[in-house]
């Protein structure tokens, strides 16, 4: 017990003290521009098919499950309204960042883990270079600027796939399901959800960032470091959401 205790305020404390080298490295020239868009190519472009498949899949079944639950009550007209309020302000933002805390938090880890088991780190910082400014803050950036933009694409194709279930399986006019969306979803519906990626991008890569750095013992500490990496992303994100979700609710309750 007293061990597990340790292990997370050591863990937490890494967090912490990565995130303030981050945050002072990122203010000093240079920043490698290069780099960054590097990395947005790896998690933006190359995560897009994950991203749709997720979403659609998600819009589908959360339609046919409510259709199939409300035709019993005549409730088959709400059906747009509830599969697309939930779809952006929560099931969008969160599958999205789980998804890609499995797919991008763990190639990001087992990166950086391989660099650091085979001294690549050590050797950028005998060059007089900091691995934070040339391996951290890159993939810092390019998630907190990527996974937004892909959670505002997961809800245009999870909506999507919930007015092809409405059409072919429901009986909804895919008129109604459209007119139905466009009044229901509003900007502060849309902003609750999108608000939280930038928070849940800078999760995933920090936690891969910081497991990478520290792992050791050759390919299985990698491979330990990287499962670490994405069970800590996952259940930051679950946690967090709800605080999140809270602390919105609290901000438009006060407008």
């Amino acid at each position: 017990m007293k061990s597990s205790r340790t292990e997370f305020l050591k863990t937490f404390g890494g967090f912490a003290i990565l995130t303030k080298q981050v945050a002072v490295e990122m203010m000093r020239p240079p920043l490698y521009p290069r780099l960054v868009i590097d990395q947005m190519y790896q998690v933006g472009l190359q995560s897009l098919p994950l991203v749709f498949v997720t979403a659609g899949a998600t819009g589908m079944v959360m339609a046919l499950q409510f259709g199939l639950g409300l035709e019993k009550f005549g409730g088959k007209l709400y059906i747009p309204k509830i599969v697309s309020l939930s779809i952006v302000r929560e099931m969008a933002p969160v599958f999205c960042s789980l998804m890609l805390a499995a797919r991008v938090g763990a190639g990001i880890t087992s990166e950086i883990g391989s660099m650091t088991v085979t001294q690549q780190i050590d050797a950028i910082r005998a060059l007089g270079t900091s691995p934070i400014k040339k391996i951290v803050i890159p993939r810092v950036l390019a998630c907190v600027i990527a996974i937004p933009l892909l959670t505002t694409a997961a809800n245009f194709v999870g909506i999507l796939g919930g007015l092809l279930v409405g059409k072919n399986d429901l009986g909804l006019d895919p008129v109604f399901y459209v007119q139905k969306v466009l009044q229901t979803v509003t900007i502060a519906d849309f902003l609750s959800g999108f608000a939280k990626t930038p928070v849940f991008a800078f999760v995933i890569a920090i936690n891969a960032c910081y497991f990478g750095l520290t792992a050791k013992g050759g390919t299985q500490g990698v491979g330990n470091a990287t499962t670490k990496s994405v069970v800590t992303s996952s259940i930051t994100i679950l946690v967090g959401d709800y605080f999140l979700s809270k602390f919105f609710w609290i901000f438009e309750q006060w407008l």
